[in-house]
């Protein structure tokens, strides 16, 4: 793999601070978020000035992944309290979500509302996924973009899968993080030797072309739409 021979050979290689990540990292966790007194765009915009730097870049990374890994064991613990209380066994599989939720949406909690770290999907999430796209080239400096983009992939697939069977309202700060994903997540795989191939999740969405309608975070009033098929499209198989 290209990153790891560059590390490895030094070609390319980058001076990166651990302290000065976890600086970041606390920064960004604890002054943004849901508590924060300014809009969500704006939270975005300032969290990706924050992490604009190779430590930044490793800190946006670690907030992804670490967003996926948290909705993942959320899922993974609902679905075990379901068993208990039903006897229904749900199967929750990371790289296509969607059987979970055709299966068992009413039942299920969104888990990107209320993640432990205290990640918000339309803040911090957005603002990293933001800054990974942006620094695409240079990822493969810092770390191992495969595992990063399947996290990427696997965010968008809770992040769509939530508006279709999680009750989660499509305003323009979920339209944000989805349009955000779609094209970081392009960008990645772009700079890649050898990308992967497409998620289930995702290969099934391009297959459609319907569209749905975006609000005002504020009110009922619909701003606008977005047709995520034809966006995956236009952008993942470029």
């Amino acid at each position: 793999m290209r990153w790891l021979r560059r590390l490895l050979g030094g070609g390319g290689r980058v001076q990166l601070d651990a302290g000065r990540q976890q600086a970041l990292l606390r920064d960004v966790q604890h002054r943004y978020g849901a508590r924060a007194q300014i809009r969500f765009s704006e939270q975005v915009e300032a969290v990706t000035g924050l992490l604009n730097s190779d430590d930044g870049l490793m800190v946006a990374a670690q907030i992804v992944s670490q967003v996926a890994d948290e909705a993942h064991a959320d899922l993974q613990a609902q679905a075990h309290e379901i068993h208990r209380r039903t006897g229904r066994r749900l199967l929750v599989h990371r790289r296509n979500y969607r059987p979970l939720w055709k299966e068992a949406g009413p039942a299920l909690r969104w888990p990107l509302f209320a993640l432990p770290s205290g990640f918000h999907p339309y803040a911090q999430v957005p603002a990293a996924v933001a800054v990974i796209g942006g620094q695409a080239s240079r990822l493969d400096r810092v770390t191992d973009p495969n595992p990063l983009v399947t996290r990427m992939f696997e965010v968008l697939d809770l992040t769509t899968a939530g508006w279709e069977y999680g009750r989660v309202r499509v305003d323009t700060d979920a339209a944000g993080l989805a349009d955000r994903l779609i094209s970081s997540a392009a960008q990645v795989l772009a700079a890649m030797d050898d990308p992967p191939r497409l998620p289930p999740a995702v290969r099934e969405l391009m297959r459609r072309n319907n569209t749905l309608a975006v609000h005002d975070p504020a009110g009922p009033r619909a701003v606008g739409v977005i047709n995520l098929g034809a966006t995956m499209r236009e952008r993942l198989l470029a």
